[in-house]
């Protein structure tokens, strides 16, 4: 459920950001080096790469251990029902000057773990582009993560949405995990906050027996973390503010222009008539 839209607009730490989107250094011979979430310079997660027909791709590295969860959390354990602009200042800080489009959510996450039931990388994702040749296996995220939606854009194209924490939930504090457990049975709707990318995907030719275009919106969870993982044991929604990063994903202007719209769409999983 799509509950509220913020303009874009131009936020961000123009000096000593925590977190960046960037390109590593370019191997000898490559025309381009990984595409890298880094936290405090350390690289958290590879990304997609850029081409755009490469498979999409969250791979959690060593610098991914740490959350970011504020001092006063008051109002996110209320849960605001429309755009705290105050808590978009704050996380605003964390991340590289850029523009952003703030989107406020409400899901209901599914817990995956990678090669398991339900995991994208080896179901969806195989269908399209096949195993990786070298390997022969499914991408691997090197993380649990979340599903929290997925809607059919058109025969061509579907869009799917994962919630990706920086640490896994293993790390978290069962006590904080129950507690939170508890007030959403309580009614509660507490809010989680991210920065989110959209990268749109699409082999260069056919390679598996599904081809089609995948958007994949990857929310990367800044605060939330035991939030998410209760919300998931229980069934409770939940609600996610994301700061879309408009420049940093692999989308056209207009793949993020549309996004608020295909976000508020009916869920849809794809049909089997195209697998």
């Amino acid at each position: 459920m799509l509950l509220a839209v913020g303009a874009p607009r131009i936020v961000g730490n123009a000096t000593e950001p925590r977190l960046r989107f960037v390109e590593q250094t370019k191997p000898e011979g490559a025309w381009a080096g990984r595409r890298l979430l880094t936290v405090d310079e350390a690289p958290a997660f590879e990304l997609s790469f850029w081409c755009g027909t490469c498979q999409f791709l969250f791979e959690r590295l060593e610098g991914a251990t740490t959350t970011f969860s504020p001092d006063g959390a008051d109002s996110l354990a209320a849960g605001p029902d429309g755009l705290d602009e105050e808590v978009i200042s704050q996380f605003a800080a964390l991340l590289p000057e850029g523009r952003y489009q703030p989107l406020l959510l409400q899901v209901e996450p599914r817990l995956i773990n990678p090669s398991k039931a339900g995991d994208y990388f080896a179901e969806e994702q195989v269908a399209t582009w096949g195993l990786e040749s070298f390997w022969g296996l499914p991408a691997y995220p090197r993380t649990p993560y979340y599903r929290t939606y997925e809607t059919a854009i058109d025969a061509d194209a579907h869009l799917y949405e994962f919630v990706v924490p920086m640490v896994p939930p293993s790390w978290n504090e069962r006590d904080r995990v129950t507690a939170y457990a508890a007030h959403l049975a309580g009614g509660a709707i507490p809010t989680a906050v991210a920065v989110s990318i959209l990268d749109v995907c699409a082999p260069a030719d056919e390679q598996g027996p599904d081809y089609y275009t995948h958007w994949a919106l990857a929310h990367f969870l800044l605060d939330g973390h035991h939030k998410m993982q209760a919300a998931a044991e229980t069934g409770r929604p939940l609600r996610l503010l994301s700061l879309l990063a408009i420049d940093a994903g692999l989308a056209e202007a207009v793949q993020v222009a549309d996004l608020p719209t295909l976000r508020a769409a009916t869920p849809q999983t794809r049909s089997r008539a195209h697998a």
